[in-house]
């Protein structure tokens, strides 16, 4: 098969060839010639009228736009004629400019006609031909496996421009073309209702993509530096390859190397492999770090369904060799075998600002697939709903969201073991809860891992023959050794809830940009159920131990993130929580 020639739809006999975008649909473009009108067989033009001025597809001539151009002229030259002769040219420059409207008023009724006949019910039309132009790199099979089923089961030109909308959305998704032109086009004449498909595409001449960054998350007080490469379409299947790596200078670093395709033989859902080394310093929270070596796959992405496998390694270590009990009890070496199970929708009109709408997302994960005992065994659910209507006055909406989540672990003696340590639910930080679709995590007015069971850390005695001064800086006013503080544990049910109504600011220069005012109100909670600790809970207890936080604020939204400007007041907090009165900044990614 050459590239640029026609090839028929599977309605017809033989393959369908098509070509992809990956651009938006800001930039991809979706021309509807006039050939393509389909006209009553009764009117002048025919079954497959050709408007003047457009290109004949047999003879490859243009017909003419007015074939009175430059008639009258003779008199104009001379300005020495009489007054009758120059009576006479006007006269024939008036007639001249009647003649060079006939074209377009020609083409609006034409138009007027189509748009009278899309109107009034399914015009039929069928795919005769379909043209594949400019893939050079890319794989004809990968170009129609994503357009197949658009164009096949189109029979109206309703259908058709569904069609060719739906195939510019799955081809931008692929990521590997800088444009794309589809243009419909009218059949032979000899085959009257139908429509050929033309689309150029230009594939990217750079595959190669970069981006570097220096991001600060304020809740956690940290920088890091964050860089990724992207090398597209390597071997002509839609791969992408990529390469990204973060150092925190506080907290996480992580190097990761991975592989995506869309779709590989027939397996029609995209696939992803991904190898990664990731290191979270929670010494200042939790008395530990966590070194992880893992392998994920994707198994399934298709439309609102993601399923992964992730084989991990994994290291908790105590370099300052204070942790507490409940910390010391799971340092070393274990290992993640586990699949994972996401179901997402959201409906909302903007992520950054929702009005309306709803979201909804459900996460399930199943944790000891294998035969080692050293393999952790959980079960890990998630639920988040979020909804938005608007008030009908300055930009008004309210906003609000529920999100649970539970772990507990399974196999032979699960009643007295425990769940793993980072696989538990911790709450606080300051992202906001408009945006993420996270589970019960977030929690205005508190700090990162600001709340929740905790243990007391390991009180070290001074050394015999230490210097007097060292010792007695750990004793406090009493004379005893102070406290060494506490290990933030970490919850197995845990719940959050917010509400949150924002509106216009009176200025118009703030109405432009887009930053605008809201209040808001949080709450939440989490508690551990196990090592026997589910006998004490009782859910009246447990709504009375409720955090809560409310306030107001500005927000800024940009293309990219959601700052917030936030005083927060703490409504309620127990001894131990990390909760603070007072103005806080806020960046949140949707």
């Amino acid at each position: 098969k050459q590239k640029g020639t026609h090839t028929k739809p599977p309605n017809a006999s033989g393959s369908l060839s098509v070509a992809p975008t990956s651009l938006g649909l800001d930039h991809s473009r979706l021309s509807f010639l006039p050939p393509l009108m389909a006209i009553p067989s009764d009117s002048e033009g025919g079954p497959n009228p050709k408007p003047v001025g457009v290109k004949d597809k047999d003879d490859g001539k243009a017909a003419p736009e007015d074939a009175t151009n430059g008639l009258g002229r003779e008199g104009e030259q001379d300005e020495d004629e009489d007054e009758d002769e120059i009576e006479e040219d006007e006269e024939d420059d008036g007639d001249e400019e009647a003649e060079e409207n006939v074209t377009p008023s020609s083409e609006r009724k034409n138009l007027d006609r189509l748009l009278r006949r899309l109107s009034g019910g399914p015009v039929r039309l069928r795919v005769h031909d379909v043209v594949i132009r400019g893939n050079t790199k890319t794989k004809d099979a990968l170009i129609e496996s994503e357009v197949l089923d658009a164009f096949r089961t189109a029979s109206s030109m309703q259908e058709l421009l569904q069609a060719a909308g739906l195939a510019n959305t799955r081809l931008r998704q692929l990521d590997i073309f800088d444009s794309v032109n589809i243009t419909l086009d009218s059949g032979p004449s000899e085959l009257p209702g139908t429509a050929n498909v033309v689309i150029d595409i230009v594939e990217a001449k750079n595959p190669l993509t970069g981006d570097f960054g220096v991001y600060s998350k304020p809740e956690a007080r940290s920088w890091s530096l964050e860089g990724s490469l992207k090398l597209k379409n390597l071997f002509g299947y839609g791969d992408i390859w990529d390469a990204s790596g973060a150092y925190g200078f506080d907290q996480t670093s992580e190097i990761s190397t991975g592989v995506s395709l869309p779709r590989f033989k027939a397996i029609s859902t995209p696939l992803m492999a991904r190898v990664s080394l990731l290191s979270h310093d929670w010494l200042k929270f939790s008395s530990y770090k966590e070194r992880l070596l893992g392998l994920s796959f994707g198994l399934i992405s298709s439309g609102n369904h993601d399923l992964t496998y992730n084989l991990t390694w994994r290291n908790l270590s105590d370099p300052s060799r204070v942790s507490s009990k409940s910390i010391r009890r799971q340092l070393g070496h274990s290992l993640l075998s586990s699949v994972k199970y996401t179901f997402r929708v959201d409906h909302r009109d903007s992520h950054l600002r929702p009005t309306r709408g709803f979201a909804f997302l459900s996460t399930s994960q199943v944790g000891g697939l294998g035969p080692d005992s050293r393999i952790l065994r959980f079960i890990r659910q998630e639920f988040d709903l979020r909804g938005a209507f608007p008030l009908g006055f300055y930009h008004a909406a309210v906003n609000f969201g529920v999100a649970a989540g539970a772990i507990l672990p399974w196999g032979s003696g699960f009643m007295n073991s425990t769940t793993p340590l980072s696989e538990r639910f911790y709450m606080g930080g300051q992202s906001s809860p408009v945006c993420n679709l996270g589970g019960p995590t977030s929690l205005l007015g508190f700090k990162l891992r600001g709340l929740g069971p905790s243990d007391l850390r390991r009180v070290i005695p001074p050394k015999r023959g230490e210097d007097e001064a060292t010792a007695s800086s750990e004793r406090d006013a009493s004379g005893s050794i102070s406290s060494p503080g506490r290990d933030v544990t970490g919850g197995d049910f845990a719940v959050t809830a917010f509400a949150d109504l924002s509106f216009d600011l009176p200025l118009k220069v703030f109405r432009e940009s887009g930053v605008h005012g809201h209040v808001f109100i949080n709450a939440g909670n989490l508690v551990k159920l196990t090592d026997d600790e589910f006998k004490n809970f009782s859910v009246k207890g447990f709504l009375e131990m409720f955090r809560s936080s409310a306030g107001f604020g500005i927000i800024f939204p940009t293309r990219f993130f959601r700052m917030e400007i936030n005083y927060c007041y703490i409504l309620k907090q127990f001894q131990h929580d990390h909760g603070k009165t007072g103005i806080q900044f806020s960046f949140s990614t949707p």
